[in-house]
């Protein structure tokens, strides 16, 4: 991991983020304490939540619409 200043990567970020493009980690610093880690992006980004299938309950035996059928059937 490389560490750079705030300073440096104000007036070099294109280059920063060029190392960063070819998989380097960029840890700025601002006065001497970490402020940001830079890290390359993932290759493939996770879909959003609205975009994925929903999950789905499956619990064995009986489904709850079959047992309900049956209760009315058995009832007077």
């Amino acid at each position: 991991m490389k560490t750079i200043t705030f300073t440096e990567f104000r007036k070099n970020a294109s280059e920063v983020l060029d190392l960063v493009e070819k998989g380097e980690t960029i840890r700025v610093l601002r006065h001497g304490k970490g402020i940001a880690k830079i890290v390359p992006a993932r290759l493939r980004e996770a879909k959003p939540a609205w975009k994925r299938p929903g999950l789905r309950l499956v619990v064995a035996g009986a489904s709850l619409s079959k047992a309900v059928l049956e209760e009315r059937r058995s009832s007077p």
